[in-house]
């Protein structure tokens, strides 16, 4: 069956345009949103190097396939904290989903459950903890930025806890917000029909205009500088649910992660809106990998875009990916039905590269089946 997104206007006509991969989203969430939106979630810190980099660095890396295998069952299926899903593509944390569609995270979470993955939760989300719960069955994650009031840190964890999310992804790499320009010119502020649900009982469930931008003003006044590995220790020591740690990009941070007792580490550079400049993504993850050693999983979030993409991420020691970007552009286009078409475009695509790789499960995707620049040829011997 075919399935098509909404109208686009070309000129002063329209067309009916077939989604036939998740970078096309994008184009047309561009036409649909009003700009301030737009840019809030397709822009990247300062000169946006980082951003670019995200996505050109995985056409770095080729694939070495295996020919002759039979590959006519093939199962994308994994497990993530013990937790089975349908595939390693899961949803990233990505904040007020509602500019985007009038359901937001609802339609999101109803997508994710539908196709069978795990759904992170932005503590800046426009639905509660308590909203995305009810909306359908699923795994859900909680992701969690740390207030300077820790009374308030308790009170998120405490009722993602109650409400079934299964972890707490931590991020790390947000002491200040990252310099973006974007909403700098567009004074960037929450649309005045919209709140941070998950902190409407404690005053601060607006972002308003300043003569800056609204978000950076909000994250001065609220997030946490002093934050530490120590903070790590404290969170495991107020809830039993597993912590993530979402911004990891060094050996040494993986190392000092796991000895704070984190369950697994996220590495990520936060879709390349904080520090311009930083490594890419994929080319951390095997530096971080290899640090973790197996103690933990190891997940990635930036720049995934194909199916290529997420073999290339679990080649380099990833137990999985989440998306964030194609989700919120979809869910602009299409809500949930548009959530849903990216999930199962990026698993057909993996699927497919699995088969045309000669992989038949997860396991059987190593290192050697891809070649990262740098990599000594391989040796071989004579027939």
């Amino acid at each position: 069956m075919v399935i098509r997104a909404s109208w686009r206007v070309v000129g002063e006509t329209s067309e009916q345009m077939e989604i036939t991969n998740v970078m096309e989203y994008e184009a047309l969430a561009r036409e649909k949103l009003p700009k301030m939106v737009y840019d809030y979630y397709a822009s990247g810190a300062e000169d946006q190097w980082t951003l670019k980099e995200n996505r050109n660095a995985f056409s770095k890396i080729m694939f070495r396939p295996r020919i002759l295998v039979d590959v006519s069952k093939i199962d994308t299926d994994t497990s993530v904290l013990g937790f089975k899903i349908s595939s390693p593509i899961m949803i990233a944390p990505t904040a007020m989903q509602k500019m985007a569609h009038p359901e937001g995270e609802l339609a999101t979470a109803r997508a994710a459950s539908s196709a069978g993955t795990i759904m992170t939760l932005s503590s800046w989300a426009t639905s509660s903890i308590e909203e995305v719960a009810s909306t359908a069955p699923g795994i859900r994650f909680f992701q969690l930025y740390v207030t300077k009031d820790r009374s308030i840190v308790t009170h998120l964890v405490k009722r993602a806890e109650n409400a079934g999310y299964k972890a707490i992804a931590l991020t790390v790499d947000t002491p200040r917000l990252g310099r973006r320009e974007a909403d700098i010119k567009n004074r960037f502020a929450l649309p005045y029909n919209l709140t941070l649900k998950n902190y409407k009982k404690l005053n601060l469930a607006t972002i308003d205009e300043t003569n800056d931008s609204g978000l950076a003003s909000f994250v001065a006044n609220q997030i946490d500088r002093s934050l530490s590995w120590k903070d790590v220790k404290w969170l495991r020591t107020i809830t039993n649910l597993p912590i993530l740690v979402k911004g990891v990009l060094t050996a040494e941070d993986a190392a000092l992660a796991i000895q704070a007792g984190a369950a697994g580490i996220i590495v990520s550079n936060h879709g390349a809106r904080q520090l311009d400049y930083v490594p890419v993504t994929i080319m951390a993850l095997e530096e971080v990998a290899r640090a973790a050693q197996g103690r933990v999983p190891v997940f990635l979030d930036g720049g995934i875009r194909r199916g290529t993409d997420v073999f290339k991420a679990i080649a380099l020691g990833a137990s999985g990916v989440f998306i964030g970007r194609p989700v919120v552009f979809s869910l602009a286009v299409d809500g949930e039905a548009g959530v849903r078409k990216v999930l199962q475009m990026l698993r057909d695509e993996f699927e497919l590269t699995m088969a045309l790789s000669g992989c038949r499960s997860i396991k059987e995707i190593t290192r050697s089946r891809i070649q990262v620049p740098g990599d000594t040829p391989p040796v071989t011997s004579r027939l």
